[in-house]
């Protein structure tokens, strides 16, 4: 009995001795760092007063983005979803209170624009409490407490129509820690009266009022003829592949077409965002998903590659891949040292022209740039 005793005490002794490999004081490993969020929904009026209005989002929507370039969170970069809706045009079903999701949250900012670009006014009847309760129940909203959850809300008439209380709407975005941020096109005083500032108190939001009609200055700088190069040199990266990959990597053209087609500054905004990490097409660009972990090359389709990688190896695929992936680098590089040299410049000749930019991106850049801070976002 006493050496079965023995045989237990024995036993228990090494239980209880520290495992091969690991010390006493080892420490688990710590979980990386989870990836935060700014979502940004965005609700228009697309009445018939509002073609200004339209015409200011399609132009500034890449300067907007790119105030996020360089935003961090505790050190990590976080990913910029943005969701788009119309409201109050007659064009749209009166039994869905004239309202259109236009976009849900997406990290496609090419998608973005491309709905941005086919907006059209017309009517009508504007329900801001009946929009704003819409994106707050639809969208996939984070439930990450550190996240910001922005909805920007633009239109002229007063924010009290519709039978859907905008009190309650609002009250409902602030539970789910939405902040709406108000945009009256139109004078303070009358924004006032129509409600769009108490509108944005109920979620200690900004009230901002705007100049619909205010043409969106267009400053030519001298690194815009070498980044319409550099826009060029960066498309021939891409590598669709995939189903939609071909329409995606089209629309990409087409929607450099379109703001090339509004002004210099439009366009030399949206080739600075394609060369940082907000623009993402992972979904059907080669270079880009091969980033992401666990993505294996070689279980893509071969008949959805481009005609010059079908016959490749496996192996030449991904050296192919990996040379595209460097050379969108060093592109990007160039994109960014020439985008510092152009806010300088555009900020110095805007200084002496002493013109004050009462446009819908004035107004909405400083509150986002705010509201991030206060949810410890840093912008280096």
């Amino acid at each position: 009995m006493k050496n079965v005793m023995l045989i237990v005490l024995i036993a228990c002794f090494a239980l209880l001795r520290p495992v091969a490999g690991f010390s006493e004081d080892a420490k688990p490993e710590e979980a990386p760092a989870e990836v935060p969020k700014i979502q940004i929904a965005i609700l228009l009026d697309t009445s018939n007063s509002m073609d200004g209005l339209i015409a200011q989002a399609k132009a500034q929507l890449w300067e907007i983005v790119n105030d996020f370039i360089h935003v961090k969170q505790n050190g990590v970069t976080p990913t910029l979803e943005v969701a788009l809706y119309q409201y109050g045009n007659n064009d749209l079903p009166k039994e869905e209170n004239f309202i259109q999701q236009m976009t849900p949250f997406t990290t496609d900012l090419d998608l973005v624009s491309e709905k941005l670009f086919a907006l059209k006014t017309n009517g009508g009847l504007e329900y801001c409490g009946a929009v704003i309760q819409q994106a707050t129940q639809e969208l996939a909203w984070s439930n990450r407490r550190d996240d910001l959850r922005l909805i920007f809300i633009a239109g002229n008439e007063p924010f009290t129509q519709g039978s859907i209380s905008y009190v309650d709407a609002c009250k409902g975005a602030g539970a789910m820690f939405i902040i709406v941020n108000t945009i009256h096109c139109g004078s303070e005083a009358e924004g006032i009266r129509g409600k769009w500032q108490d509108g944005a108190m109920l979620t200690d939001g900004q009230y901002l009022f705007i100049n619909q009609n205010q043409a969106v200055a267009a400053i030519a700088a001298p690194q815009d003829k070498r980044l319409a190069e550099l826009n060029s040199e960066l498309n021939a990266t891409y590598i669709p592949y995939g189903s939609g990959g071909k329409q995606a990597s089209f629309n990409q053209s087409v929607q450099d077409t379109n703001n090339m087609s509004l002004n210099k500054n439009a366009f030399s905004a949206r080739v600075v965002a394609k060369a940082s990490s907000n623009y993402r097409n992972d979904s059907w660009d080669l270079v880009d998903a091969s980033a992401k972990e666990n993505f294996d090359l070689s279980k893509v389709e071969t008949e959805t590659l481009p005609e010059n990688m079908q016959k490749m190896t496996d192996d030449e695929r991904k050296t192919y891949v990996a040379s595209q992936a460097e050379t969108r680098k060093t592109i990007q590089a160039e994109i960014a040292q020439l985008s510092t040299e152009r806010t300088k410049f555009i900020a110095e000749e805007m200084s002496k022209s002493g013109t004050k930019d009462t446009s819908l991106g004035a107004a909405a850049r400083p509150a986002m740039r705010k509201q991030a801070t206060q949810k410890n976002f840093s912008f280096e």
